[in-house]
This record gives C-alpha cells, sequence and structure tokens, in this order.
C-alpha cells in the first residue's frame, strides 16, 4: 500500500530535495503551500510530516518557530503522521568536538534556546518525532545556504570566505544525502521510539581543505577573512547583523558529527562522495524555483 508524505516547505533546500527522495522511494508526496493550504486538512491521509519551512526573519524566531511548530503538533495529532524535523547544532552551545546525541543542549543563545524548547514541544506533544539533526546544510541548488550566502560569496572574484580560521573544522550536510536518510527512517519508523535524536555525520572539513581541492582541479582561489568589524558596526542598524553577532561563536567552533547512530540505525545509507559534494557548491546557478519542475508539480499535488 502506498505511504504518503506531506513536506512543509516544498520550494526550500530541505523540502524541494525530500519531497524529491521521498518521490523516488515510490511515495505519493503532497506539497504544502503556506499560502493556501489548511495544514491539518492537507495532512489527513499521511503517514510523515517533514517539516521544511524555512522562518521568515531570522531575527523573530522567538515568534515564528513555535508558531509554525503548534501548526505541525496539531496537523500530526490530528492525522497520526510521524514528524521529520531538521534538527540542527545550536542547541548544544559552544561545546567543540564530536556532538551526538549524548552531547547536553547547553545553548547560551536565543536561537539555541529556542530551538530547544521546539524539540522539547515535539517531545511533549505525543506525537512521533525524528530530528535529524545536521551541521552546516550545503544545497546543489544554493538556495541560500551557507556555501551561497557566506563561504563562496564571492568565489566568482576567486575568493573564499572563513569566518575566523580556514583550519577550523567544521561538519557540512549535502541536502540529497539528509532526504535520503529522511526517506530510510521514515520507512522504519515503527521500529523507532516516539522520540527519536538522530545525528546526521555529514563531512568534515575545513575551508583550506575546499581551497585545496579547488585549487587540485586549476582554479585561481585564494583565502579572504569575513569582516566581522564590519558587522559589529552594523549591529544598531540592522537586526540581521546583530544575530550573525551572536552566532559568531559557531563559526569559529571545531566540531564533527558522530555517526554512530545513524551507522546503526540506516546500516545500508551511504553518503555521497566528499569530492562530488565539494564539486555541487560550485553548482548553485540554478534558481530555486526550478528545483519543484512542472512534472512534478503536477504529480505530486495533494
Amino acid at each position: 500500500m502506498p505511504q504518503t508524505v506531506l513536506i512543509l516547505g516544498p520550494s526550500g533546500k530541505i523540502g524541494s530535495h525530500t519531497a524529491e527522495a521521498f518521490w523516488n522511494a515510490g511515495w505519493t508526496v503532497r506539497l504544502f503551500n503556506r499560502a493556501t493550504d489548511d495544514m491539518t486538512q492537507a495532512a489527513m491521509g499521511c503517514d510523515v510530516i517533514v517539516n521544511g519551512l524555512n522562518p521568515p526573519a531570522y531575527y523573530k524566531w522567538e515568534v515564528t518557530i513555535p508558531a509554525i511548530t503548534a501548526q505541525v503538533v496539531a496537523a500530526a495529532k490530528a492525522s497520526g503522521a510521524t514528524v521529520i524535523i531538521p534538527g540542527n547544532i545550536y542547541n548544544y552551545g559552544n561545546q567543540p568536538g564530536v556532538l551526538d546525541e549524548e552531547t547536553p543542549h547547553l545553548a547560551t543563545t536565543r536561537k539555541g534556546r529556542v530551538r530547544i524548547a521546539m524539540e522539547q514541544t515535539y517531545r511533549d506533544a505525543g506525537v512521533q518525532t525524528i530530528v535529524l539533526r545536521a551541521g552546516n546544510f550545503i544545497d546543489p541548488h544554493g538556495n541560500g545556504d551557507i556555501m551561497q550566502m557566506f563561504i563562496l560569496r564571492d568565489i566568482a572574484k576567486g575568493r573564499i570566505t572563513y569566518s575566523d580560521s580556514p583550519d577550523i573544522m567544521q561538519t557540512y550536510c549535502y541536502v540529497p544525502d539528509w532526504a535520503r536518510a529522511a526517506v530510510m527512517l521514515a520507512d522504519k519508523r515503527a521500529d523507532l521510539a516516539q522520540f527519536e535524536d538522530v545525528p546526521f555525520p555529514g563531512h568534515t572539513f575545513t575551508v583550506r581543505d575546499m581551497a585545496a581541492h579547488y585549487q587540485a582541479q586549476g582554479r585561481q582561489v585564494r583565502l579572504t577573512a569575513f569582516p566581522w568589524w564590519l558587522i559589529t558596526l552594523l549591529a544598531p542598524l540592522w537586526p540581521m547583523a546583530r544575530e550573525l553577532r551572536e552566532m559568531r561563536y559557531l563559526f569559529a567552533m571545531s566540531h564533527q558529527i558522530s555517526g554512530e547512530k545513524v551507522a546503526k540505525l540506516l546500516p545500508d545509507f551511504r553518503p555521497t562522495d566528499l569530492e562530488k559534494v565539494m564539486d555541487s557548491t560550485l553548482a548553485t546557478d540554478i534558481h530555486p524555483d526550478k528545483v519543484v519542475n512542472t512534472r512534478r508539480q503536477t504529480a505530486l499535488a495533494p
């Protein structure tokens, strides 16, 4: 019997790739339109809800995320669907090293506290929830990921931007891999706990590693430091600058995400090769609207 998934935020980096992955796995896929659809009604008959909504206004998370969470919880309760959400490492606070499901949530930023509260809401709601927790997202279509907005924002000029040091190890999540893992977890949800925190290991590398990869291909690139001094000047006038300053520690925190739990739950999962992931970071000239193409918009409609 075909299974049905509701994708929230289908044009975003999480939603678009997850819709594709579920579609390829033979699921019936519904795409949620936040402008016209009622979420609870759209969720009826669904087995899984993927919350790929990207809240607008980064500096208003304290308002937008609780509101979205309440909607998703209500839809899941009414439909009986399992919820899959893309977790991040904000919850941990400044804890360098290897991060896993046992790492305490010691967030000291507003963003981190909002994420902790969000996950607790799911825990308390009585709906099955899978948090697939990842590091910096890499979307081969760009779509507002960290490469497009920060590290490779000046790649056309031959510059790669780093935060505090180009030698800091960070974990990156190739979104198509995350989407495939989400499908595999959805398929075995009956064997999972009511609330599952699943760290997603992704790939761990430095900005200097990226530069070396491009240079080995003959591309002329140089490393440049991000102008945090300018963010400090703009902070009193620009809300986004204040938010970036608050999260600066994250760019300087050397870390990796443990792959032990994914290996245990999904022994057949194989990530995309690191070389292909790095190559994909330069292919960011595809407009996000093209991610969900006309054929799939028709085929995946509720």
